[in-house]
């Protein structure tokens, strides 16, 4: 069930450059929000009708944290926002990650580090953490109280040279099931991987969207099955995702 809300913005800062981390307290949106969903958030500009999906970093409470990446005059927007300000959202919006108890691996690459968070917090199980950077870090050093933490950038600024797939082979991980959100090229190499290594993969899906609730199909994927809803190989990333078990999508 999703809530549209007023809600208060606790506190917000900058992380790097272009990453921002929002904390806003809720009435019902944080204490029903699972990890690997998202909410939407609306402008209080009235020029801009469509809200920006945001995946929940993490949640304590009431309150629900948000880390984004500054990409266009929307999310410049909440960028300037600060404490005591209010926004108009939508959630906990999408299937989020179903939870096990299996030796588990943690793939973040980007932007899709965040969503990681509150799902590490929230397995019961042994975990290897792996994030993917381009160069700057962050979010890094909160991942530590809640499983082994490994570092992959793309110029090998800091920890394994390379994506989380090389970290993987140089640091001699492994695992019986990989969680992972990141850029579709990622997500691609870790179904293959999963497949050649006989493993189970949920795999979160990153694309613009309009409605956010699976009105409107704006965000649809390939799959291997037919949908029910629209009966064709396809399946709303915002509805019947982001989350799907890798061998139901085609990339």
């Amino acid at each position: 069930m999703e809530f549209r809300e007023k809600v208060r913005i606790v506190r917000q800062e900058q992380l790097s450059l272009d990453v921002y981390s929002l904390w806003i307290e809720t009435k019902d949106i944080a204490v029903n929000a699972k990890p690997g969903q998202f909410v939407s958030v609306y402008s209080n500009d009235g020029s801009r009708l469509l809200p920006r999906p945001i995946s929940i970093c993490e949640t304590d409470g009431n309150n629900l944290r948000m880390v984004y990446r500054v990409v266009g005059k929307g999310t410049e927007e909440f960028s300037g926002y600060k404490a005591g300000d209010t926004l108009d959202v939508l959630g906990p919006l999408g299937n989020g990650y179903t939870l096990d108890t299996r030796k588990a691996i943690l793939l973040g690459g980007g932007i899709g580090i965040p969503p990681m968070l509150e799902l590490a917090k929230r397995l019961n199980c042994q975990k290897s953490i792996v994030l993917g950077y381009r160069d700057v870090l962050f979010l890094n050093e909160e991942f530590e109280p809640f499983g082994d933490v490994y570092i992959a950038t793309e110029d090998g600024s800091a920890g394994t040279r390379g994506n989380v797939l090389d970290a993987i082979r140089e640091q001699g991980i492994t695992g019986e099931v990989i969680y992972a959100c990141g850029p579709k090229p990622m997500l691609r190499a870790i179904k293959a991987f999963a497949e050649e290594n006989g493993m189970e993969a949920f795999i979160s899906l990153e694309e613009k969207m309009a409605c956010g609730i699976g009105a409107c199909l704006a965000c649809v994927c390939k799959t291997k099955d037919v949908d029910s809803h629209s009966h064709v190989h396809n399946a709303r990333i915002c509805k019947e995702g982001p989350v799907f078990n890798a061998k139901e999508v085609e990339f």
